[in-house]
């Protein structure tokens, strides 16, 4: 597995949908098998909108797990953790709001955004300011290299960025970094650090990118310092203080804007979605009642699928046989609505039943959700505490006397 780390995260508000799957949870699976990755429950996120429900929040947690593992995140290649059970998130949020300007969260596109669509809510709080600090501390905490995003989520990606770059630059340099160094350089043979001391100065003098790669080079065959004294090492040959927080990179998924029952984007906002493990009978009901395109009053009237909503689900689920045949004969009424629609709900059915398939020991088996949740609280807060104890060093906030 490589050693790229991903961080992603989904808020519990109730089941996922059809959208849910294939916008996210199907990149998610993909991730799994090539990154060591780390998917959140994000509970405290789901505060800043959702406070007035509390008393759903349990509920709509265990389902959104169930629908990971039913859409195939496997616990054994990916950590699945709960947000509030890493109470590292909670302090990470708090430090780094310390340093982090008021404008700089004001300016996040989505902040007025969510003012103007959520009316019906008082927003005027700290916590929905400040999510997109708490968003920074669950990256950040995970020092993730990627965090897999659709274009509406980048700013949030380079706020992380910023706020990073930002601590490494007041809490990177000094005293405790010297000593870090020192202590580095204290491992390594004496004619290994002489020689690292010789082309990092050749690099600063002369600026010959050689010197520079050789002393990369010489700090990846020393086996007798750790990976933080090599991050240090490497920001000490370019005169650069300690990254104690790592910039992550914003990985652009695939826009897969899934279509729901109306032809509008699938959202619980417009009640036109399909749960993933929806019943079978009102997914089909439900699927045989969508709208076509508004000239096919009759079976023999001629249409445009580019019209229909039903063409854009064609899009998502069947194979390009069943395209031709529709862009065929649906301009010229050789096929109904009826048969149009029969491919895309044989196609769903299927999907989904595989989906309920792998639901169904959770589903019967609480205890066993629950062993996955806590194997990945495990997992989460033990790259935290790893992380804090940098933090905790670098702010002046670690006490070992305590």
């Amino acid at each position: 597995m490589s050693q790229s780390r991903i961080l992603s995260g989904m808020r519990p508000t109730g089941k996922l949908h059809l959208g849910h799957y294939h916008g996210v949870l199907k990149n998610w699976v993909e991730l799994q098998d090539t990154h060591e990755c780390f998917f959140f429950v994000a509970d405290w996120h789901a505060l800043t909108t959702h406070y007035e429900a509390p008393d759903t929040m349990g509920e709509h947690v265990w389902d959104m797990v169930i629908d990971w593992l039913a859409a195939g995140v496997d616990p054994e290649k990916a950590s699945c953790f709960v947000q509030s059970c890493v109470p590292e998130h909670a302090e990470l949020h708090l430090l780094l709001s310390m340093i982090t300007p008021l404008g700089w969260l004001e300016r996040v596109p989505s902040f007025k955004d969510q003012q103007a669509k959520l009316k019906d809510k008082d927003l005027s709080t700290y916590g929905f300011l400040g999510y997109p600090l708490l968003q920074s501390a669950d990256i950040l905490m995970y020092r993730a290299e990627g965090v897999p995003v659709g274009e509406d989520q980048v700013p949030h990606v380079e706020l992380t960025r910023e706020i990073a770059r930002r601590f490494n630059h007041m809490f990177g340099r000094g005293k405790l970094f010297d000593q870090a160094v020192d202590a580095a350089l204290g491992k390594m043979g004496k004619k290994a650090k002489n020689s690292f001391s010789r082309l990092r100065q050749t690099y600063l003098q002369d600026g010959a990118d050689s010197a520079y790669q050789q002393a990369l080079l010489l700090l990846t065959e020393q086996q007798n310092i750790s990976a933080q004294d090599k991050d240090d090492l490497k920001a000490y040959i370019a005169d650069k203080g300690r990254i104690i927080l790592p910039e992550p990179d914003a990985l652009l998924t695939k826009s897969a804007k899934m279509p729901g029952l109306d032809g509008q984007k699938m959202s619980k906002s417009y009640n036109n979605t399909i749960a993933l493990r929806d019943d079978p009978v009102r997914v089909e009901k439900a699927l045989r009642g969508m709208p076509t395109d508004p000239a096919r009053v009759r079976r023999t009237d001629p249409g445009d699928p580019k019209k229909c909503p039903v063409w854009s689900l064609h899009q998502t689920y069947t194979d390009q046989k069943t395209h031709e045949w529709v862009k065929r004969e649906c301009p010229i009424a050789g096929i109904g609505c009826v048969d149009c629609k029969q491919p895309l709900i044989d196609t769903v059915l299927a999907e989904q039943k595989l989906i309920r398939e792998r639901a169904e020991p959770y589903v019967k088996d609480k205890v066993q959700l629950i062993q996955v949740i806590k194997q990945g609280n495990e997992r989460a807060r033990t790259v935290a505490q790893e992380t804090m104890a940098r933090v905790r060093d670098s702010v002046g906030t670690r006490y070992d006397e305590l």
